[in-house]
């Protein structure tokens, strides 16, 4: 009986490296960010409109936050999305509405598992739109950047 009373605590500590190698994944934030220019619309546009997004989306609560800056477009915004799952040079329907399409508008958006794998597989662009270029001035495809 000694040998075993001799062995429980590498017994515990082997039980507990097991608990832990089979624990699920820790939450992490990935930051992304997207460059927004006329010349990435699908077709392109004319406008010297320019723009950029930085975003970041938390694994765990899987909520997206944004900022979304832009300048020199014909005219006023009439709306923002996030549109996919679309690679560069593709489009595709809106999959996140922006609701406050203004330069140096903030926002958020807790999104479903197929949302999350299409956000994290780069499959996302934002653009935004006005009057003058209804289906959209500036666009930039949503890529993970730099920890």
């Amino acid at each position: 009986m000694k040998l075993c009373k001799n062995f429980s605590p590498l017994l515990a500590g082997l039980a507990l490296t097991t608990a832990l190698m089979v624990s699920p994944a820790l939450a992490e934030v990935v930051k992304f960010s997207a460059t927004l220019d006329s010349a990435q619309e699908v077709p392109p546009t004319d406008s010297a409109g320019k723009g950029t997004l930085n975003a970041s989306y938390d694994t765990d609560s899987k909520k997206l936050d944004w900022t979304l800056e832009y300048s020199e477009l014909t005219g006023d915004a009439t709306g923002a999305h996030f549109h996919g799952p679309a690679g560069t040079g593709e489009n595709a329907d809106v999959a996140i509405p922006i609701p406050d399409a203004k330069s140096g508008s903030k926002g958020s958006a807790t999104l479903t598992d197929e949302q999350a794998k299409d956000l994290m597989d780069g499959k996302y662009y934002v653009n935004v739109h006005t009057a003058k270029y209804a289906d959209g001035e500036i666009r930039g495809q949503v890529e993970k950047t730099a920890q």
